[in-house]
């Protein structure tokens, strides 16, 4: 079986700052990490191939920094990983992403047939949960979202529990199928030191692919290719402003049910 998940490289969001000029996100000296919710899809698909024999190769798209993400991807048990670097992919949205993404898993698909993508539910830099299922639609393969636990099947099955507001739903879709993952039962395993050394050390197979190597024009990917754009990032500002009750402990309370009730809070 071959399983392809999706990474992302993410600024530490504990050490986010924004420009107060350009309104942009400062990454200069900003530690990256890979997106939580795409280590939990890892997981799944490293725990399915130990138990299927499954071939991982993680896919990501970003500067050229984000081979980091992609070589700790590697040491975490994968057995490939690409990474999509060009000038062209810079600024795309959510459907350029995933058309690049797309073509990408195409191409690996001409090598040996992928029959299954998994990705994080969304990534924590956007938070839009859109790349999987866009990946998904440009596919044309079933889709799966939410997923806190999959099992593959004979007959080329997938059975997937999703988390849902009101619960847990039991779906089964057949393959080739795209899921995005939630949660995992259990812990995510820590890479091991000798892969990522190898990574380090240009001994790992780790490929980087322009838009050249996927056969897309620029007017296709990227900012170009993108029909959304973001206009503007900023940081909301938050006032406080204190009133002290004077009076009798009675009187006081009655000030502030009278306060309470005025901005609508009771």
């Amino acid at each position: 079986m071959n399983i392809v998940v999706l990474v992302k490289q993410v600024p530490d969001t504990t050490e986010i700052k924004l420009d107060p000029k350009t309104g942009t996100l400062i990454r200069e000296g900003v530690a990256s990490v890979i997106n939580p919710d795409d280590r939990l899809a890892l997981e799944t698909a490293l725990r399915l191939k130990e138990a299927h024999g499954a071939v991982v190769t993680v896919l990501s798209m970003g500067p050229p920094q984000a081979i980091d993400a992609v070589s700790e991807a590697y040491a975490m048990g994968a057995d490939r990983g690409v990474l999509l670097c060009d000038p062209n992919f810079a600024g795309a949205d959510t459907r350029a992403t995933s058309f690049t993404l797309g073509r990408a898993i195409e191409r690996l698909g001409r090598e040996e047939p992928v029959e299954l993508v998994l990705a994080g539910r969304q990534a924590i830099d956007g938070d839009t949960a859109q790349i999987g299922p866009q990946v998904a639609e440009h596919l044309g393969w079933p889709q799966v979202t939410y997923v806190q636990e999959l099992r593959l099947e004979d007959g080329g099955r997938l059975r997937a529990w999703r988390r849902l507001p009101e619960g847990v739903e039991e779906v089964v879709c057949p393959l080739p199928a795209v899921a995005t993952v939630l949660e995992v039962p259990g812990e995510v395993r820590w890479p091991l030191v000798d892969r990522l050394l190898a990574a380090c050390e240009d001994e790992a197979p780790l490929a980087v692919w322009d838009a050249a190597a996927l056969g897309v024009k620029a007017r296709e990917v990227g900012l170009k290719g993108s029909p959304t754009q973001v206009r503007e990032t900023f940081s909301p500002k938050g006032e406080r402003h204190t009133q002290w009750l004077e009076g009798s402990p009675a009187e006081q309370a009655a000030a502030l049910l009278a306060a309470l009730r005025g901005h609508k809070l009771l």
